[in-house]
Formats: structure tokens, C-alpha cells, sequence
């Protein structure tokens, strides 16, 4: 309860305790503390508590059960962590602790980091699709292990041959699965094991941390694995490993155990098949074998005595002469019978009586032509006779024959405008006379108009119409 001394406000302890964890808690909200592991305990409820110390200072941590359940390592007093909570206090102790919510190992951040960076940029190459992967062949005969040879891995990996497929012949390279050496040994292996003509290769080894496990993740195993011509299948550590080397293998196997299993044929399975095949083949057998039976029975049936062949075509070759001479003797006489009415019908169409109609033909109108143009050029001469009339009649040369002249402007074309009326021209105005003779060139001076008198007609409206 709150009370006043001196007109300060005093605390209880569990206020005090209370506002403390409030205080700390906002400040800090989540936090990352690398340090030392002691005074780890591990009570039957499931919780760790421990001390996370450095060379100056330590802070009390806890991690529950359903924090620490899924933790890959098992930590110890001694071990370097790096642990990410939320900073409290324990009020009933009044304890600063962290409540921790995640730990890895030191350094093991800095190793996820750059697992995921190399992850991302070889999936960016298309190392790790489907489509480039080969299939594993069906039934291998040979296998290549890639792996350390006092290791557990390979113990497994035989067991299970032997107890599969006995049979598939087994190759094993040792390599050094961690530490110095072991980048340069695998990648040696993984260069010469194509040239032992395996079918398959086996790259594995045994579980442990992601340091123990960093060979597999380098870029320069990696990329031997995906470069290698033979199907390969990786297989490290635990079902909860995954290494970069499994994602570019043509197969990632969960355990050394289960690529075992994968690679191998079961020999039960197989002995099971070739016994069905055989039984499949021994039925064939029998059926082609009443088959063919069937067919040597038939064809005995069908044998014939060549003899008797002989006769019936010695017999057939005789009908088919007498056949071809009868056939021969008859189209014969068709063609004779054609022929003589061909005679006949070249006879009736004779060309010289035709040749002799059509001349006298010709003649005839020959004759017939040259009448009719006589008398066209006749009838041709009497109508230009009678034009000659005619334009001798209205020509003006017979008009000045008779002491007329033609009136036309000077100077308007080689013979000039004629000039019918004194409104086409006027005093001063130059007009060439033409006489029958030559040309007069006259100099107009007066003109005069004449009075016309009405034509006379028998017409009434044309008396009308002239009517003054």
C-alpha cells in the first residue's frame, strides 16, 4: 500500500518489484545476449534455468519447455550461446532474468546466414530444379560411398545393402566428413568416382551441428555434386538436416539409412518378380508351343501330292491353249468382218465427186461475184455523176462566173470571214473582194441598209407572221 512519509511516496516491496519489471520490460522488449552457459538445471517440469556469464558480469535466464523443445543441441555448463528474449524481473526474487525464446551456438548465426545467402543464390541459378536432376537407375549394380570409413553412416548404409540387395557391388572412397581436409578430400572423390563406373554415388556421414556439418554447405562441394555425371544422392545427418550439397543432389535421402534404401532394389521383391516372370515365360512357352503345334497340323492337312499338282496343271496348261486358240480364232474374225465395213464406208465417202461439186461451186461463184461488182461500180458512178451535178450546181465559182463577188474580212485567215450583213463590218474597215479572176482589197467608207420585202407564202400564219 502507497503511503506518504515526508511527503515522499512510499513503495512496498512488491510495488517496487512490480514497476522495476513494467520499467525493464519497456525498455527492453527483445533482446540478443551472447555469453557463457552455468548453473544450467533442468527440473522434471521441462525448464532450463541458467546463468549467462561473460568475463565482467552475468544475468540469470530461463527457457521453457515449449521453447526448448525443438532445440537441435543440448547445452551444457561451458557452452557459448547466443540466446534472444525478453529482459523481466523475477519478482518474487526480485531477479533480473531473460525469459529466453530462442539459442544457438555462437557462431552458428553467422554460419545460418551465409547458408541461406549461398541457398538463395544457387536456387537463382536453377541448381536446385527438378528438371536437371537425373533419375536414379531401377536396378544398380554398382554403388560408390563417398563417406568417412569409420563412420556410423557407412555402417548403416551396409547393413541395409546386405540385407536388400547383397548382390550390387559396393565401392567406398574415405574421406575425412569435417574439419581440415575434408573439403579437398570430398571434392577429390567426387572427381575420380565417375571414373570407377559407378551407377549411383553416395555422398553421406552421421548427424551433428551446423558447424560439424559446414563441409556440405561450402559452394565448392555443392556445385562438384551438381557437375557430377553420375546420379548422385546425398544424404547427411538426421531427418532435420539440410545441408546445400542435398539440395543440388540429383536425390536428398533424410538419413544415411534411408539412402540406403532408395538406392537399393529389395532382393525379396525381385526374387518374388523373376518368379512371376518365369512362371509367365514357362505359359508362353506351352501356348507358343500348341500354337505352333496347331499351325505344323494344319499345314500337313493341307499337303498335297506334287504328282497329282502336276496333272491338274499339266491338265489346266491344255484348257487354257485350247481356251486361247479358240479366243485368237474369233478376234480374228472380228477383225476381218470390221475391216471389210471400214472398206465399204471409205468407197461411199469418195472425196473426187465432193472435190469436183465443191470446184463448180467455186466457179459459179466467181461469176456470180464479178457481175455483182460490175454492177456496184456502175451504180457507184452514176451517184458521183450525180453529186458532181449537184455541188456544181450550188458551187459559188459558178456565182462569180457571173459577175459576183465574196465579201471576206482582210487579214482573217487565207480567205477571211465572209461577210453576209453590213452589221458585220463597218466605215474604215478593210474586205477583200474575190472575183472570179483575183482579189479586190477594198476600203469600207458608207454603209447602207436596204428594205427587205415579206416572202409571199400560201401559208396563213406565215401571212400573219409577216404581216407589217
Amino acid at each position: 500500500m502507497l503511503a506518504n512519509y515526508d511527503d515522499h511516496p512510499v513503495l512496498s516491496v512488491s510495488e517496487l518489484a512490480h514497476e522495476a519489471r513494467l520499467l525493464i520490460e519497456q525498455r527492453f522488449n527483445l533482446v540478443w545476449v551472447e555469453g557463457e552457459i552455468s548453473n544450467f538445471r533442468r527440473p522434471g517440469s521441462g525448464h532450463w534455468y541458467f546463468t549467462l556469464k561473460d568475463s565482467s558480469a552475468q544475468v540469470r535466464c530461463a527457457m521453457f519447455a515449449g521453447r526448448n523443445r525443438n532445440l537441435r543441441f543440448g547445452p551444457e555448463d561451458g557452452t557459448q550461446v547466443i540466446v534472444r528474449g525478453r529482459v523481466s524481473l523475477y519478482e518474487a526474487r526480485g531477479d533480473f532474468q531473460i525469459i529466453a525464446e530462442h539459442m544457438e551456438l555462437a557462431g552458428e548465426g553467422a554460419l545460418r546466414a551465409a547458408f541461406e545467402a549461398l541457398k538463395v543464390r544457387l536456387d537463382g541459378e536453377g541448381l536446385f530444379a527438378e528438371e536437371r536432376k537425373q533419375p536414379l537407375p531401377e536396378h544398380p549394380a554398382h554403388l560408390a560411398i563417398i563417406s568417412s570409413a569409420s563412420g556410423a553412416a557407412l555402417q548403416d548404409v551396409l547393413h541395409v545393402i546386405e540385407r536388400r540387395f547383397p548382390a550390387m557391388a559396393v565401392t567406398l572412397l574415405p574421406v575425412a566428413v569435417q574439419g581440415d581436409g575434408a573439403e579437398a578430400q570430398i571434392l577429390a572423390a567426387l572427381a575420380r568416382a565417375p571414373l570407377l563406373d559407378p551407377d549411383v554415388v553416395l555422398l553421406t556421414r552421421g548427424g551433428g551441428s551446423l558447424e560439424d556439418l559446414w563441409t556440405f554447405n561450402l559452394e565448392s562441394v555443392a556445385r562438384a555434386v551438381a557437375a557430377c555425371p553420375i546420379p548422385s544422392v546425398v544424404a547427411v545427418g538426421h531427418q532435420t538436416d539440410f545441408t546445400i550439397a542435398e539440395f543440388v543432389a540429383d536425390l536428398r535421402a533424410p538419413t544415411p539409412s534411408a539412402a540406403a534404401e532408395l538406392i537399393t532394389p529389395d532382393a525379396a521383391d525381385l526374387q518374388g518378380y523373376l518368379a512371376h516372370l518365369e512362371q509367365r515365360l514357362a505359359r508362353n512357352l506351352r501356348n507358343e508351343l500348341r500354337f505352333k503345334g496347331q499351325s505344323v497340323e494344319r499345314c500337313r492337312a493341307g499337303l498335297i501330292d506334287p504328282r497329282q499338282r502336276l496333272v491338274q496343271s499339266m491338265q489346266r496348261a491344255d484348257d487354257l491353249e485350247e481356251r486361247l486358240q479358240l479366243a485368237l480364232k474369233n478376234q480374228l474374225q472380228r477383225d476381218r468382218t470390221r475391216m471389210a465395213g471400214l472398206a465399204r464406208s471409205l468407197r461411199a465417202f469418195r472425196p473426187e465427186p465432193l472435190l469436183e461439186r465443191h470446184g463448180q461451186r467455186l466457179r459459179d461463184t466467181g461469176t456470180q461475184l464479178g457481175r455483182s461488182m460490175t454492177r456496184a461500180m456502175f451504180r457507184r458512178r452514176e451517184t458521183l455523176a450525180a453529186a458532181g451535178r449537184t455541188l456544181n450546181a450550188v458551187s459559188p465559182l459558178q456565182t462569180l462566173e457571173r459577175g459576183y463577188a465574196v465579201l471576206t474580212k482582210a487579214g482573217d485567215g487565207e480567205i477571211g470571214t465572209p461577210v453576209t450583213s453590213i452589221a458585220a463590218t463597218q466605215p474604215g474597215a478593210i474586205l477583200n473582194a474575190h472575183l472570179r479572176d483575183g482579189t479586190l482589197r477594198l476600203n469600207v467608207e458608207q454603209t447602207s441598209a436596204v428594205r427587205r420585202f415579206a416572202q409571199v407564202t400560201n401559208d396563213p400564219e406565215d401571212a400573219d407572221a409577216n404581216a407589217p
